[in-house]
């Protein structure tokens, strides 16, 4: 039996606890999940290192998933729009049962490999594209087809599961165990085996995207100012990475459509928006390297 369909011997008697005793023995269980990825920090990297120049040459991030995993999927990849600018064509997720079982579960689409090599296919991969393939299993069809594909297409295959020797691991060039052992509810991977996925995805893509430029310090100095909590954020990230005023930060804003690397770039180093962007440019979009540039 896998790891994470293993009966927990930890508390048997979970359904005689009342809530607090319930609630605390939730949480603890969830603490396993970071040691999870923690363990696999060092593949997560590997990956990273391997994913970034065919990004930055202008690949994509791909993610196939079923039930919760997939639904992280498409969480992660739906979250790198706002935070870093990301193009939407770039982060593309698909989910066994089509975009429906976001919402409501569809009993079966997981078992069908054929569906997650065509709904891969679809997308027409390539050599440049990252395909990150999630089963908490790590023996789900669907993801095992996605995979399939990917490597036929001569993507980057990341795989991602949370039982050793799992299929997914050995069909991925990149393997990432997380191995979060039995559930405190028996088999209900949602708990510490999705919260895992959900770290390590985070961690991957955040890593990436700091690879690429999009960090300055560790300010998010590439999001998109999209509404009024945004641009609060976007006029408060200037200020920090200027040193300037709210009434100066907000006027650098104004006048390059709420960029803020731009802006920091036009404060610092006292050009217009044209002249910043031109710089950012010419240094891969680095605010670091643009401010000791020319």
């Amino acid at each position: 039996m896998l790891n994470t369909e293993t009966p927990s011997l930890q508390h048997p008697d979970l359904d005689l606890y009342d809530s607090a005793r319930l609630m605390q023995a939730l949480v603890d269980d969830q603490r396993a999940a970071v040691e999870a990825v923690r363990a696999a920090a060092p593949a997560l990297a590997a990956a990273v290192d391997a994913a970034l120049p065919r990004i930055a040459a202008g690949g994509r991030l791909l993610y196939a998933g079923a039930g919760t995993s997939g639904r992280l999927g498409v969480l992660d990849s739906v979250e790198l729009v706002p935070t870093f600018s990301w193009p939407r064509e770039r982060a593309v997720a698909v989910l066994a049962g089509g975009e429906g079982a976001m919402f409501v579960a569809v009993e079966g689409a997981e078992d069908d490999e054929h569906q997650g090599r065509r709904d891969i296919e679809v997308l027409q991969p390539g050599p440049d594209d990252v395909l990150i393939g999630i089963a908490a299993s790590g023996h789900t069809p669907y993801v095992l087809g996605a995979l399939a594909a990917g490597r036929t297409a001569a993507c980057l295959t990341i795989g991602v599961a949370n039982n050793p020797g799992a299929a997914v691991l050995a069909a991925s060039e990149h393997p990432i165990l997380l191995d979060t052992g039995n559930e405190i509810i028996s088999g209900s991977t949602r708990l510490k085996a999705g919260t895992a996925q959900k770290i390590a995805l985070n961690s991957f893509s955040s890593a990436l995207m700091v690879r690429l430029n999009k960090v300055y310090g560790n300010l998010m100095v590439d999001m998109k100012a999209t509404n009024a909590k945004l641009v609060r954020r976007a006029v408060a990230l200037t200020m920090r990475a200027a040193g300037v005023d709210e009434a100066t930060a907000r006027e650098a804003l104004g006048r390059c459509d709420f960029s803020v690397k731009t802006a920091v770039v036009m404060l610092l180093k006292q050009l217009d928006a044209p002249s910043a962007l031109a710089l950012l440019g010419r240094h891969d979009g680095s605010v670091r390297r643009a401010l000791a540039g020319r």
